[in-house]
């Protein structure tokens, strides 16, 4: 028993994260009759009276629960909260999952759930939550239950999973058993054991009881053991290359060691005409409803721009940015910079700390309702809901030339969020960019309407605890 990476939709996630959720999905149904058993037991007869209403009103609490504690990050497989940390996201959760409720009680009325109930139900679930997470947690990150992973190379290529991946939330799904020096390489792989085999491939992992193998070799012209990797894979090892393990292990696809025949025949990359309608169903649908719920803090951030600059200031920005197919549009944002500030006419990076951007600036990129007007070129068709961040023509023509596959992230419509602005921190010089290309990749192949929906959720945790804003 392994807690491997599963495919759902394209995307890659750990089976941990299914756990948790089948886990607490039950719990929270249980929580729901526990809750309904004690508010009725002072009643001779009522809860069997009221047993035929709960197995939908214990659903919806459950599911609701579940995608409120989603978007609070809680299961997130490389969360690296403490316990103080994931205890004030469930409280959060619980609040937020109560609000949920209350608004779907005032649309559907027929599901209403008497507020004595839904105290004994949220208490329960609340404990059994902290519970579920502590024991699943444990259990998960036992060394027995992860795939064992031997590494076929010990040079620099190998070194990138220490390098990448040297937290233990980063190596949830895996231990790294070795990396097996090959040939003439030279190893500089530092903490980690290096094996000189003395046997062949297919009996070493068979003795180590090898799960999976990952091919990374510098030079990629040195000769394989081909015959013995089919060994292994008849033995029922896996055996994958470095990009597909990064980007089943860490959702990302690395640039530097693609090559244009990996990235040709491999899965994804592909748009048929349904997932484009679809897609832009779910961008419409989305935006709609986002700007129903923001357009308050969109109207009280207008004022807050004319009372730091005057009346007569701009309160939008318009900024030339690429987007699909390479084609330029004009992004709108509130304006969180001086008026001048880029006066001499000439592009520059937002950096940390920026004396550009003003005290109101500073707010709204925190909490990110700066990016709020691109609601409108979500609905004009410039931009996706989800998708990557589109850059300025200046800057996509000078990363084009020095990172490999940059003109890729444009086969789909930029994003007002996306997967990168998820994984990665704000971006501001030429190997954040090609460290975010990295993750703006993995969702170019592998984008669904699932996709989206994780990200939609995780993005309220981004803004909540304002993550990577600069």
């Amino acid at each position: 028993f392994r807690m491997a990476t599963v495919r759902v939709f394209n995307h890659h996630l750990h089976s941990s994260f299914y756990w948790l959720i089948l886990v607490d999905a039950i719990l929270f149904v249980l929580a729901f009759y526990v809750g309904a058993y004690l508010y009725f037991l002072p009643q001779h007869g009522g809860f069997e009276n009221y047993l035929s209403q709960i197995p939908v009103r214990a659903s919806l609490f459950a599911a609701v629960t579940v995608l409120s504690l989603a978007a609070m990050g809680l299961y997130e497989p490389r969360m690296r909260e403490g316990a103080s940390g994931i205890l004030l996201r469930t409280i959060g959760g619980f609040v937020a999952a109560g609000m949920a409720l209350a608004v779907i009680f005032y649309v559907l009325p027929e599901l209403h759930m008497w507020r004595g109930i839904y105290f004994y139900a949220a208490a329960t679930a609340f404990t059994a939550n902290l519970i579920s997470r502590s024991a699943v947690t444990s259990f998960t990150r036992r060394e027995q239950f992860k795939n064992r992973v031997l590494v076929y190379g010990s040079g620099e290529a190998a070194s990138t999973i220490n390098k990448s991946m040297r937290r233990r939330a980063d190596r949830q799904g895996f231990t790294v058993v070795g990396f097996v020096r090959v040939g003439g390489e030279e190893s500089v792989v530092d903490g980690e054991r290096i094996i000189n085999l003395r046997q062949s491939l297919a009996d070493y992992t068979k003795q180590t009881e090898i799960d999976q193998i990952v091919v990374a070799l510098d030079d990629k012209r040195d000769s394989l053991p081909m015959e013995e990797l089919f060994k292994c894979r008849l033995e029922g090892v896996e055996v994958f290359d470095l990009v597909r393990f990064f980007e089943r292990e860490a959702g990302k696809i690395l640039v530097d060691h693609a090559t244009p025949g990996s990235m040709s025949f491999t899965d994804g990359f592909t748009r048929s005409s349904a997932s484009r309608l679809a897609k832009r169903w779910f961008d419409i649908t989305a935006s709609i409803i986002l700007l129903l719920a923001a357009w308050p803090f969109m109207l009280l951030t207008a004022l807050a721009i004319w009372l730091e600059d005057g009346f007569g200031a701009p309160i939008l920005f318009r900024q030339e940015r690429v987007g699909l197919n390479g084609e330029t549009f004009d992004v709108l944002k509130f304006r969180s910079m001086t008026v001048d500030a880029e006066g001499d006419g000439k592009a520059r990076w937002a950096t940390k700390d920026d004396c550009r951007v003003t005290k109101v600036g500073n707010f709204i990129r925190r909490t990110r309702i700066d990016e709020l007007p691109q609601i409108l070129n979500v609905l004009a068709g410039d931009m996706a809901f989800i998708g990557p961040r589109p850059e300025r023509p200046q800057f996509v023509k000078e990363l084009a030339e020095n990172i490999p596959y940059y003109n890729a992230r444009h086969c789909v419509k930029p994003g007002i969020t996306g997967w990168a602005q998820l994984c990665y921190p704000y971006g501001a010089s030429e190997n954040d960019a090609r460290q975010k290309l990295q993750f703006d990749l993995y969702y170019v192949k592998n984008h669904s309407l699932f996709l989206d929906f994780m990200i939609c959720l995780t993005t309220v945790e981004v803004v909540l605890f304002g993550k990577g804003a600069r």
